[in-house]
């Protein structure tokens, strides 16, 4: 995490993340990384400033806003939860690695992450591991790419 360029949040993850983090116990070490970290998020309903340190407001056309974010540092932007964004970003083929938490339980239900839509795109395996808990932690890139 500590090597990422920033993150990228649709509104609501980035309230849910900003009622947390910036109060997080000073004991989790994740805590001073995310809120370092520079958090850029989409949304037409909010306004800046934002309270939470480091967040940039992108008002404008998502899409063109991270194809530039992307060419800035080389660093890479990480979407964590925002399933909205996700897709806004795969549809419009943004995306350059998938990191999936594959986790041993069966819902049957609920909101799909690759719903209608998304473009069918063949993808190769880049990374795998099994946590203790069962947990698949799987790195995919396009299989173009």
């Amino acid at each position: 995490m500590a090597a990422t360029g920033g993150l990228l949040r649709g509104r609501r993850t980035y309230e849910f993340f900003a009622g947390f983090w910036p109060r997080a116990p000073a004991d989790d070490p994740l805590a001073p990384v995310i809120n370092g970290l520079p958090k850029y998020v989409a949304s037409t309903t909010l306004r800046e400033p934002l309270p939470w340190a480091n967040s940039h407001l992108l008002r404008v056309d998502v899409a063109p806003a991270v194809g530039e974010l992307k060419e800035q540092d080389g660093r890479d932007l990480r979407v964590l939860g925002s399933g909205a964004r996700v897709r806004s970003l795969l549809e419009r083929d943004l995306v350059d690695e998938y990191e999936l938490l594959i986790h041993p339980l069966v819902v049957g239900r609920g909101k799909r992450l690759f719903g209608d839509g998304i473009p069918t795109t063949a993808l190769r395996l880049v990374e795998s591991r099994t946590t203790s808990t069962g947990v698949l932690l799987a790195s995919y890139a396009p299989a173009g790419g």
